[in-house]
C-alpha cells in the first residue's frame, strides 16, 4: 500500500526495537517517561509485535530449563517444542485480541495501540529479568532459595505488567489489576491447551 502524503515514513526495524527496548527499561524502574518512546499508533502497535521474536530465545531457554530439571514433555523434546510455540504465539496475538475490548469498556481505546506497544516490549524485561532468577536456581542452588528467587521473579514481572497497564491506559490500579488477571487467566488456559495437545501428541505417536 503507498504511503500517504504527508504522513512521516515508518521507523527502520533496528530503531523501532532499540527505541521499545529503551522504553522498556525505562518503565522498568517506574519511569513513566519511557512510555515516550513507544510508538502510539496502530502501525506502531503492529510494529511491537517483533518484541516476540526477540524474546523467542529467552523463552527457549525458560523451557530448556523448566524441562532439565525434570519436567519434559513426553512425547519428546520435538513435539513438546512444537506445541509450546504454538502456545506462544497464541499468548502473544490472545492477550492483544482479548485487551482490546476491555480497553473500549474502559473508555481508553485511544491509548490502546501504546499500551499494547508498551506491554509488547514490557516483555522483554520479564524474560530477562525470569532468565537471570531462573538459571541460577538451575545451578544448584538451595531449593528453598531457588523457590524465593522464582517467586521474587514472578512478582517483579507482574508489577511491571500493572505499572505499564495503569500508565499507558491513564487507569486505576483496580482496573489496571483486572487487565494482568486477564493476561493470567488467558496464560492458564493456553497451558492447559498445551498440556493437552502434548498428551493428544503422545496418544498418536504410541
Amino acid at each position: 500500500m503507498p504511503r500517504l502524503s504527508g504522513s512521516p515514513p515508518p521507523l527502520p526495524l533496528r530503531l523501532v526495537i532499540q527505541s521499545g527496548l529503551r522504553g522498556a527499561l525505562l518503565l522498568a524502574r517506574g519511569r513513566a517517561d519511557g512510555l515516550l518512546l513507544m510508538e502510539a499508533t496502530p502501525d506502531g502497535a503492529a510494529r511491537s509485535f517483533w518484541s516476540a521474536v526477540v524474546c523467542l530465545p529467552g523463552f527457549l531457554a525458560l523451557r530448556l530449563l523448566a524441562w532439565s530439571s525434570g519436567d519434559a514433555p513426553a512425547t519428546g523434546p520435538l513435539l513438546g517444542l512444537v506445541a509450546e510455540l504454538i502456545g506462544y504465539v497464541c499468548a502473544w496475538a490472545g492477550f492483544a485480541l482479548a485487551s482490546l475490548p476491555l480497553a473500549e469498556a474502559s473508555g481508553r481505546r485511544a491509548e490502546w495501540p501504546r499500551f499494547i506497544a508498551a506491554w509488547n516490549w514490557g516483555n522483554a524485561v520479564q524474560y530477562l529479568v525470569l532468565l537471570a532468577l531462573t538459571v541460577p536456581a538451575g545451578l544448584g542452588l538451595p531449593p528453598l532459595l531457588a523457590h524465593g528467587l522464582g517467586l521474587a521473579g514472578i512478582g517483579y514481572a507482574l508489577w511491571l505488567e500493572w505499572f505499564i497497564t495503569r500508565t499507558a491506559l491513564n487507569i486505576t490500579g483496580g482496573a489496571a489489576a483486572g487487565f494482568v488477571v486477564l493476561d493470567l487467566m488467558l496464560g492458564m488456559v493456553i497451558g492447559g491447551l498445551v498440556g493437552r495437545l502434548t498428551q493428544l501428541q503422545s496418544i498418536a505417536s504410541g
